[in-house]
């Protein structure tokens, strides 16, 4: 079938009916990572084997800006780029929940009742070993497992409770690449995703003054909140479907007392003038810290450096996968 997304219990259930029972899992998903993508693939397979729709159940915005905004993170992804990883994945429906005050105040009891088995006739669900939800996160995983076989009517549903992931003795979670990300830590961020951190949006025309005085760039505008620590770092930059390995800073332009925080990337064998679509941008690794330089010259002899770093990195890169390719 067809990827389904629906954003209301009456797109919902018009989409699917009384009849359809799913296998879900429930989780605000925020950056799709490893964590997740276990969850998911659980589901995946269940539903798979039982017949039945394999859906993830998340919530927009971020409850946390509705409940306690002064504490809401900034989100790794956009919701796009969150549905478009679920595809992937494998999914076949995602109900994205608008969550607001009349969401937050259901009590676990009515929230199970009328969003999961009202609406999506949940059959089994996969959640964390601390999944909380209702009211003031009253429930968590046993009241949920109680609340699945209270429902009468063969509405009753199964509970599964997954382990967290762990990578060289971090939990993989939202939070954990939030912090990466922020700190520059960039093969950190790629373990625990799955994949590098990337930056996603419209070309958009800079102030011209890398084309003229040191090298030319590709200039980023990105709705994405959680941006890296500013830096130069080495990365790789899809345009027009092509991949091209970069160097990208991230910052203010301080040689050129900029104040305006930009992301532009300089890619290698590449010679063509873009002003516009779609780009995205992955970090690899971040080779230096923004610095102010004396002047151009300055700046472009470091600049210089920076691309022969990140062309050195890219070389090992591909030799370690060659390698890989053996074994």
């Amino acid at each position: 079938m067809p990827f389904t997304v629906a954003h209301s219990p009456e797109e919902w259930s018009a989409k699917f009916g009384a009849d359809t029972r799913t296998v879900l899992t429930i989780g605000n998903f925020d950056g799709v990572h490893r964590g997740h993508q276990q969850i998911i693939k659980d589901v995946v397979e269940r539903a798979r084997r039982e017949h039945r729709i394999s859906a993830a159940l998340t919530f927009w915005p971020h409850p946390l800006r509705v409940v306690r905004p002064e504490i809401a993170p900034p989100l790794i992804e956009t919701l796009p780029q969150r549905l478009a990883h679920l595809e992937f994945l494998g999914l076949d429906a995602v109900f994205v929940l608008p969550f607001d005050h009349s969401v937050a105040s259901l009590a676990p009891g009515d929230f199970v009742r009328h969003i999961l088995v009202d609406t999506m006739r949940t059959r089994v669900v996969f959640v964390g070993e601390n999944f909380r939800f209702g009211h003031r996160q009253a429930g968590n995983v046993q009241l949920l497992r109680e609340l699945g076989r209270s429902m009468g009517d063969g509405l009753s549903f199964d509970v599964e409770c997954v382990s967290p992931v762990i990578l060289r003795g971090v939990i993989v979670s939202s939070s954990a690449i939030r912090a990466a990300v922020a700190n520059g830590h960039m093969p950190q961020a790629a373990r625990l995703l799955g994949r590098p951190f990337s930056l996603a949006g419209e070309i958009r025309t800079g102030t011209g003054t890398g084309r003229r005085f040191v090298f030319p760039t590709l200039n980023l505008s990105t709705e994405q909140e959680l941006l890296p620590a500013r830096g130069v770092y080495a990365t790789e930059t899809v345009v027009r479907g092509h991949t091209y390995r970069s160097a990208t800073n991230v910052g203010v332009r301080p040689t050129f007392d900029g104040s305006k925080l930009a992301i532009e990337s300089h890619l290698f064998d590449f010679s063509e003038e873009i002003t516009s679509g779609q780009m995205e941008v992955r970090f690899w690794l971040r080779l230096r810290d923004e610095k102010k330089f004396s002047g151009p010259e300055t700046l472009r002899a470091q600049i210089q450096q920076d691309i022969s770093r990140a062309r050195s990195f890219f070389a090992r890169l591909d030799a370690a996968r060659h390698l890989c390719g053996h074994w």
